[in-house]
């Protein structure tokens, strides 16, 4: 009861620009709509997601035990917290990150352990490791960070692991990875070999534009991403969520076009955003953070009335989404008149 419910991005209305869920704004393609046209509804999915999870291996070079699929990365998130952290127990992660983790903590029975962002909405490493007690059976890093975009870069990834304790779970939220182009930022998936206490999260959701088929992927140990299936609901990834991931796994170079096409348009954002007197954070994924502090809900409002629908977290600031180029010029009328008039 005492429990918040997770909150969806407030729809769009009419003459108005959703830019509140970091979707892709770009329509499906049209191979991955054929490759769900058909589908024998009366059936059952293939449980494992054998196909998707043999694909994935091949990528990421692990095996298909390695792998697990989920109806969307937050899924698998909750199976590893259920699997790890009980009543007594403690998970720390940064905040302000990805609202529905101290949700997925409290429903496990455990203990959010918050740990501040930097003066520059980043993640305070060595604040997190020293967080650690004998009471945590998880941390959670969130790179990009959801909501401020900012990256953790591998030479610091590297220190952290080598601060915290090589038996803790680490897993890392790594949603808006295809949309980085910053090189210095840590790829989970090229440390699985290093950390054997890693779990490393991705999503179609976001780049393959798959957010309303709900499918996203974990790899990692076996040993941990067998406690994770032990913990998930039964034939959660349907037959269509799987058929559109191979899909487009098919296509993936138009699709990320797309992202590089996005990621462009979101550094000419935050560019205007800083020449108008904003001072963002540097967004790595597919949105940007308006550190609004005291005046959010009003900035908010603001920005709703101009037409743009963001995502608003009282008091401290609001996500923007990058969305369709059109969206572009309206956003900035709105930005420079909340600067004008909050």
């Amino acid at each position: 009861m005492s429990l918040p419910a997770y909150k969806q991005g407030r729809p769009a209305t009419a003459n108005a620009f959703k830019l509140s869920s970091n979707e892709n704004p770009f329509p499906p393609h049209p191979a991955v709509l054929a490759a769900i046209r058909d589908l024998d509804i009366n059936r059952y999915p293939d449980a494992t997601a054998l196909a998707v999870r043999e694909r994935l291996a091949l990528r990421h070079g692990v095996t298909a035990d390695e792998v697990i699929v989920g109806a969307g990365s937050v899924a698998i998130l909750a199976q590893l917290i259920t699997a790890a952290a009980t009543v007594g127990d403690e998970v720390v992660f940064a905040w302000r990150s990805f609202e529905a983790y101290p949700g997925l903590v409290t429903v496990a029975g455990a203990t959010s352990v918050r740990v501040a962002l930097t003066d520059d909405a980043r993640h305070d490493l060595p604040a997190m490791a020293a967080a650690v007690t004998d009471r945590t059976r998880a941390i959670i890093v969130c790179t990009p960070n959801n909501p401020t975009g900012t990256v953790v870069t591998a030479a610091e990834f590297d220190a952290f692991m080598a601060a915290v304790p090589s038996d803790l779970l680490v897993i890392l939220d790594e949603a808006y990875a295809e949309f980085i182009d910053d090189p210095s930022a840590v790829d989970g998936a090229t440390l699985l070999r290093r950390y054997p206490n890693l779990v490393v999260l991705r999503t179609f959701s976001k780049a393959y534009g798959l957010a309303g088929l709900r499918v996203g992927y974990a790899i990692g140990p076996v040993e941990v991403l067998d406690a994770a299936r032990s913990t998930a609901i039964p034939l959660s990834v349907t037959e269509a969520a799987q058929r559109a991931v191979l899909a487009a796994m098919e296509v993936e170079p138009e699709l990320l076009e797309r992202v590089r096409s996005l990621a462009v348009r979101r550094d000419e954002v935050q560019q205007a955003l800083r020449e108008q007197g904003w001072r963002v954070p540097v967004s790595q994924g597919n949105f940007v953070w308006l550190p609004t502090g005291p005046a959010t809900a009003a900035a908010g409002e603001a920005l709703a009335a101009a037409g743009i629908v963001a995502r608003v977290f009282a008091p401290e600031g609001i996500r923007v989404s990058i969305g369709e180029a059109e969206s572009v010029e309206t956003l900035l009328a709105a930005t420079s008149e909340v600067v004008r008039t909050l």
